[in-house]
């Protein structure tokens, strides 16, 4: 029943499942590019062509994950039994991907396409019921996007553990040696993650029903796609987003240590972006009176002025003014990492209240899809850029045109992101009828609106409509 509170027991078990998460997806979005060429020895070609093939293969597990959960229909959910079956399997795949057997040139390829096919496959299938479930955890809006952000809090403390401690424990732990250092790292975080997922499934509860929880054909499943707008412009979205994402964060320590000669910066500029941490404790309030989409684009113009500043410091060579760049841009980050996937789940909503049909393993997963093709594509064109300006893995000296590439891949790429990224969300317009939906949806599953409450308690008052 939509009443029912989430309790702070529920939602900090709930934002575990992305710690989790990421204490193995920014192992591989930070430090796997930098580990394969300079670390594993494969060369930047064949890691660009590595990153496409895998991660975009990896996407079209995404749809199929999504049915999979419609179909889904266990004693515990439809979402939660996931975080209890791939949790482990999760983390023993994560730590052989660090694993670097001497299997020769072509066999330490063909290693790595298997264990990081097998990693992206996985990580669908424990990753989107992290999203899928919140729309079945409450049906109150508000309530949603505070789940969003505790998970989004939780899931910058996984990034900020691997962003601060990846380098330092990688030294403890390898003793000088980085092929060592990396794996011991990777199995102590697999374990920790492995421990939360299962926390994350005793933990949640699958609240909200829509009384035909039966599972769904792909056919049926398709129809709260069709019209969904909302959702297109996520999906959109979330392709540019990762893609950049994907650039940017795996070329920190390309940039750090070639264009700034600071390789010892890594860890600090790293962790520069859990000031998000700051902004995010108040974007649900900010949503609450601005509404989501705008949240959005004040997180996006933040970020513009940020990657602004740190160009012009990456140029004049200035410390000060590139690390003041990148603060603006990492409390920018607070204002629109949990938007989006709040708005995913308002999405879901919309899809059943204008086709009758609640898809929520469908709209997660290929909403995820879009995220997924845009890593593999972002990841490839970084790793390729670096490729065709000559870069020369652990060369004192990279010719000027691999600094360039590097600038670009750092700086350049997210800069433009956020510009379009406002764009697309002047395009949305889901926020101005949500209220309406969401009574309306209510109504159906037999629930009365103002029992509903707006997450204190208090009743939510809005204009009833029939679809």
């Amino acid at each position: 029943m939509s009443a029912k509170q989430v309790g702070w027991g529920e939602r900090i078990s709930y934002g575990i499942s992305d710690t989790a998460s990421n204490l193995i997806f920014q192992m591989i979005s930070i430090y796997l590019m930098y580990f394969y060429t300079d670390v594993y020895g494969l060369s930047a070609g064949a890691v660009a062509t590595l990153f496409l093939v895998t991660r975009v293969l990896d996407a079209f597990a995404d749809p199929v994950m999504g049915i999979i959960i419609d179909k889904t229909n266990s004693k515990w959910g439809k979402s939660r039994p996931y975080f209890l079956w791939l949790g482990i399997p999760f983390a023993v795949i994560a730590m052989l991907t660090f694993l670097t057997p001497d299997f020769g040139d072509t066999g330490k390829l063909v290693y790595a396409y298997i264990t990081y096919t097998l990693l992206g496959l996985v990580y669908s299938g424990i990753n989107i019921p992290i999203t899928s479930i919140l729309p079945s955890l409450t049906s109150n809006p508000q309530e949603r996007t505070e789940l969003a952000s505790v998970r989004m809090f939780l899931a910058l403390v996984g990034m900020m553990i691997v962003s601060i401690g990846t380098l330092p424990i990688v030294n403890a732990l390898g003793g000088g040696n980085q092929q060592k250092g990396f794996f011991y790292t990777m199995v102590l975080f697999g374990i920790i993650g492995g421990i939360f997922f299962l926390i994350t499934f005793f933990n949640v509860r699958e609240r909200v029903t829509t009384g035909h929880d039966k599972p769904l054909p792909l056919r049926e499943s398709a129809r709260a796609i069709r019209g969904n707008w909302s959702w297109v412009l996520l999906l959109i979205s979330g392709f540019l987003q990762m893609g950049i994402n994907a650039m940017q964060t795996q070329s920190a320590i390309y940039f750090w240590t070639y264009n700034m000669k600071k390789p010892e910066m890594v860890s600090l500029v790293m962790g520069i972006n859990m000031l998000a941490l700051v902004t995010l404790v108040f974007s649900s309030f900010v949503a609450k009176r601005i509404g989501k989409r705008n949240t959005s684009i004040l997180g996006s113009s933040l970020m513009i002025i940020g990657f602004t500043v740190a160009l012009i410091g990456s140029y004049s060579l200035s410390e000060s003014m590139l690390l003041a760049g990148l603060v603006i841009n990492a409390l920018a980050i607070g204002f629109s990492m949990s938007m989006g996937f709040a708005m995913i789940a308002d999405t879901i909503d919309y899809g059943e209240w204008k086709s009758g049909v609640r898809a929520q393993g469908l709209l997660s997963a290929a909403s995820s899809f879009g995220a997924k093709v845009g890593m593999g594509v972002g990841g490839a064109l970084s790793a390729a850029l670096l490729s065709w300006a000559n870069y020369v893995p652990n060369a004192a000296q990279q010719a000027e045109s691999a600094l360039n590439a590097i600038r670009i891949n750092y700086l350049w790429a997210p800069l433009i992101s956020a510009i379009v990224g406002i764009g697309l969300m002047l395009c949305y317009q889901l926020d101005k009828k949500l209220g309406i939906v969401t009574e309306d949806l209510e109504r159906r599953r037999g629930v009365n609106p103002t029992d509903r409450g707006d997450g204190k308690g208090n009743p939510h008052s809005g204009t009833p409509v029939s679809s």
